[in-house]
């Protein structure tokens, strides 16, 4: 334990919606919701304006929208988060060498070791400075806590929360967490909670005063000696700059379930071909495929098998996650598969490439990529695929030749609606409505939520038309025309689908 609160741990406020929010004027100050759209897809954010009737993470879909009916549901834009994520990173290591990032939006920071704070004061600047360095880089926000542990830390900046900063004095810590629920506690989850409470233990104090001895008794030597630690203050865990990947790995659940064995086969081979994409982007080979299945009765199977050296080879692991599936009953229907990767290295067996080359020569055909559909976080560039084929997502960035810039509002009955409007517009831009496989318009790749300062000087000339007050709403059956009349509201029907 420190001496002094040098452990710093920031997590961005409600991190991909405050992100839509700040790159789409028109949803500024009302409840945004990002996550899967379809039947079965799950909240994975949710801002601060939607919480209030409580939507949170990890939930259904279907239930945050009977919750907010009238909150804009959108897909996720990773590769704005991680502009974003990487932005916050840069910042963050200019404080210190020491930084343990948990997510694209959370890390730990030793203060300490890149002499940026050493007391209470210094480190409080320290936080406050790196406050508003976050929202002059990315217009967001983000809560600090400063303690002289990474547990203190991390529960300081959910008090903080948001956009604050919570500093625990060190000699505090007891005092603090005796009233907090033993869930607060690092390894204590919902089964190990349910657990204490029928031992009557609610609060760290609780777990405090029954003593480490009777901790091991209920939780075991290893697992109860650590609560009794952390419930006590005690937690000495470093600050890891360096997180060493143990696997990469791809899912889908779909919404409806799977039953012809040629889709599960195909779907796997495009999960497969996922997977080592993201492989080849890390660095890595790997030397285990593993794939999962969950079936119609949310029973979970995983099987796996390890090849004779690591490879990165997209034809490699579809042949051995297609081996694997043969080995699975997938009788009754799939709701979900997945492939990884494990036994991670930094090389490739040479070998593995003969057997990939000679499987494919076997085949007589390579992966034909047009068969793989755009997923929501590839869905930034051209579309390549013909018009009429064309999927519109609620949220996604797109570009007309005429209008600019903008993001799908909704889509349906063969329309689509776009607003077009900037991170930087003055007020909420134009709503315009296409049909899906109009020429002119194309996704695009995101913009960055603050203007660049070498632009400045040409922002008002290439800033797309945005509606003054004066400037009056679109008829009804207008080209101009929003099918869901042009408001958030719009968004709610089905996945990325405007309500008529």
């Amino acid at each position: 334990m420190r001496p002094a609160p040098t452990i710093l741990h920031l997590d961005m406020d409600a991190f991909f919606a405050a992100a839509e929010q700040a790159a789409k004027p028109s949803l500024r100050g009302k409840p945004v919701v990002v996550g899967g759209l379809g039947p079965r897809g799950v909240v994975a954010t949710a801002s601060y304006e939607a919480r209030r009737f409580g939507v949170h993470s990890a939930m259904p879909m279907a239930q945050a929208r009977r919750l907010c009916p009238n909150a804009a549901y959108l897909v996720p834009r990773f590769a704005l988060y991680r502009s974003v994520s990487d932005q916050v990173m840069e910042l963050l290591g200019a404080l210190s060498p020491l930084v343990e990032p948990l997510s694209l939006d959370e890390a730990f920071v030793d203060l300490e070791a890149g002499g940026t704070a050493d007391d209470s004061r210094s480190a409080r600047e320290a936080g406050e400075r790196l406050r508003r360095d976050i929202l002059r880089t990315t217009g967001l926000t983000g809560s600090v806590g400063l303690a002289g542990s990474k547990m203190l830390a991390k529960i300081a900046s959910e008090q903080a929360k948001p956009d604050g900063l919570v500093l625990i004095e060190p000699g505090t810590e007891r005092e603090l967490l005796g009233p907090l629920p033993v869930r607060t506690l690092p390894g204590v989850g919902p089964a190990t909670g349910e657990h204490l409470r029928r031992a009557g233990m609610t609060t760290v104090a609780d777990l405090a005063a029954a003593g480490e001895d009777e901790l091991v008794r209920l939780l075991g030597r290893a697992h109860g000696g650590a609560v009794f630690r952390m419930a006590i203050g005690h937690d000495d865990r470093p600050v890891v700059a360096e997180r060493d990947a143990k696997s990469v790995s791809v899912e889908d659940t779909f919404d409806v379930d799977l039953h012809d064995r040629v889709r599960i086969r195909m779907e796997v081979e495009r999960l497969a071909d996922r997977c080592v994409r993201r492989l080849r982007a890390s660095g890595h080979s790997g030397r285990t495929i593993v794939l999962k299945v969950r079936r119609f009765d949310f029973s979970t199977l995983t099987r796996s098998e390890t090849l004779r050296g690591p490879t990165d080879d997209a034809a490699v692991v579809r042949e051995a996650a297609a081996r694997l599936l043969e080995a699975v009953d997938t009788t009754g229907g799939v709701r979900l598969l997945g492939v990884g990767v494990s036994g991670l290295a930094d090389y490739t067996q040479e070998d593995l490439f003969a057997q990939a080359a000679a499987g494919e020569r076997q085949d007589g055909e390579e992966t034909d990529p047009s068969r793989e559909p755009v997923l929501m976080e590839q869905a930034q560039g051209r579309d390549t695929r013909p018009e009429a084929e064309r999927r519109w997502s609620a949220g996604q960035d797109v570009r007309h030749g005429d209008y600019g810039a903008g993001w799908v509002q909704g889509s349906g009955l063969g329309r689509v609606t776009v607003r077009f409007e900037e991170p930087w517009s003055a007020v909420p831009g134009r709503v315009r409505t296409f049909a899906v496989d109009d020429p002119g318009l194309q996704p695009s790749d995101p913009l960055p939520l603050v203007r660049p300062p070498e632009d400045q000087s040409s922002w008002p000339a290439s800033r797309p038309k945005s509606r003054s007050a004066a400037d009056p709403e679109p008829e009804p059956g207008s080209a101009d025309a929003s099918p869901g009349g042009g408001e958030v509201a719009g968004l709610c029907g089905g996945e990325g689908r405007s309500r008529p």
